[in-house]
């Protein structure tokens, strides 16, 4: 029987760049992003005892993968910055939008800075 590869070797480096890059949001929630090998990466979200992860969404392409890390990194942030207040019932859209200006153009500059780190064209 022949092993199907789903991955190219250059694109499996690009998306361990991307897993890298986002290292600061495995320390903020119950994710955590692998290299499964001919398969790609898988990213595992939100474990709970003893039943393991919640959700898993599998990888091969590196422009997906960020976008997919980016989407749950700036949830995240808006998590944090809403918790425990009234701004949490109007979900991540309505929490991002009141915020100041200054303070959506830094959540958005992060990406850029994220792009650079994964060394990704995007």
């Amino acid at each position: 029987m022949e092993k199907k590869i789903y991955i190219t070797d250059e694109e499996r480096a690009k998306c361990q760049k991307v897993a890298d890059a986002f290292a600061e949001l495995y320390e903020m929630a119950d994710i955590v992003v692998l290299d499964i090998g001919r398969y790609g990466f898988v990213m595992l979200k939100y474990y709970t005892p003893p039943h393991g992860f919640e959700e898993d969404a599998t990888f091969t392409d590196s422009k997906a993968l960020f976008e997919a890390l980016w989407q749950e990194w700036l949830d995240m942030k808006l998590y944090l910055i809403a918790k425990g207040t009234p701004l949490l019932e109007k979900g991540y859209k309505g929490v991002f939008e009141g915020l100041t200006k200054e303070k959506q153009s830094e959540l958005i500059g992060r990406k850029a800075a994220f792009v650079r780190m994964a060394g990704i064209d995007l």
